[in-house]
């Protein structure tokens, strides 16, 4: 979940203070990208993080507390807004992903808490022997509760076979601003995604479901009018509510997003009501910087529209 070395630890160097290599670990609940089965974990098989963050809200103030077992932790609370929301950084120093690999993160965001969460760099997933990196999500937002989720872009390198999943539980009252941005290959670097696959995942569990394995032997859905179209760049911006939203509120979300479009070049975009509770924007580009772009801009407008703050965007971004 951000940028950094990738560098494992030598066996023969794991003693006293060091941790020995970690199982890889599955997911809670995650199926089999190949099956469908639940998956299984393949001790020896690659490094794996885990990491439980909770968000409340105590004598007014938005605060946070974290538990890692891993690599993947949490960086200092921040509250550039005042009190009522917490920024926080997520960071894996190894900075990337190989074949059997996986950073799981649970979040439970608590009633009338307000948290930010976002990473300082790309996450890398990297060449696979055959064995998927999973990068996993699974929050739960609390009566009352708000939820950005603002990671930087996934990179698909050539021959990875990754996974991204993410699930979102709104209870009454909760409602979140959540985006995934993915990068197949490195084009500018002529290192395109020539092999491999790319599982993603996003969800609200009875409300809406985005969900798609992009094949690099797939030429239908990478080049095709009805797919990528030549595009290696591909994001999904998300506004969901535990409760219908209203049409006038509704309207201003996407007329927003729709206006943000407009000054932003290199994007194929549209802005759509896919539920009665969820508003998404879907964008698809040569480049992913575009993309991050077109969402910062809908992001801050959104939070003006939907719960009357001003953007304020994390300090890591500008680093």
């Amino acid at each position: 979940m951000l940028t950094a070395f990738h560098d494992a630890i030598p066996e023969a160097v794991a003693g006293p203070g060091l941790p020995a290599p970690a199982a890889r670990c599955a997911a809670p609940g995650a199926e089999s990208a190949r099956t469908g089965e639940p998956e299984q974990a393949h001790p020896g098989s690659g490094w794996c993080s885990r990491l439980d963050v909770e968000f409340r809200r105590l004598h007014g103030r938005s605060v946070v507390r974290s538990r890692h077992d891993g690599a993947l932790r949490c960086l200092s609370a921040l509250h550039p807004e005042g009190d009522a929301v917490c920024h926080q950084v997520l960071v894996h120093p190894p900075g990337g992903l190989v074949g059997g690999d996986g950073l799981h993160v649970q979040l439970q965001v608590r009633p009338g808490a307000h948290g930010l969460l976002t990473t300082p760099g790309a996450s890398r997933f990297y060449r696979s022997l055959g064995a998927p990196a999973v990068q996993s999500l699974d929050a739960t937002l609390h009566a009352g509760s708000r939820l950005e989720w603002l990671p930087l872009e996934n990179i698909a390198f050539d021959a990875c076979i990754g996974e991204n999943r993410a699930r979102f539980h709104l209870a009454p009252g909760a409602e979140l601003i959540a985006w995934d941005m993915l990068a197949l290959g490195l084009p500018a670097a002529a290192r395109p995604f020539a092999s491999g696959s790319f599982l993603q995942h996003m969800e609200l569990p009875g409300l809406w479901l985005e969900r798609g394995r992009i094949d690099a032997a797939d030429t239908t859905l990478l080049q095709g009018p009805g797919g990528l179209a030549g595009n290696s760049a591909i994001g999904t911006l998300v506004f969901a509510s535990a409760s219908p939203i209203a049409a006038p509120r509704r309207e201003l979300l996407l007329h927003g997003a729709r206006q943000a479009l407009q000054g932003v070049g290199g994007v194929v975009a549209g802005a759509t009501c896919a539920h009665p509770q969820v508003v998404v924007l879907r964008a698809i580009g040569q480049r992913i910087e575009p993309i991050a772009t077109l969402f910062r801009a809908v992001w801050a407008g959104w939070r003006v529209a939907a719960w009357d703050l001003p953007a304020c965007a994390p300090r890591v971004w500008s680093t």
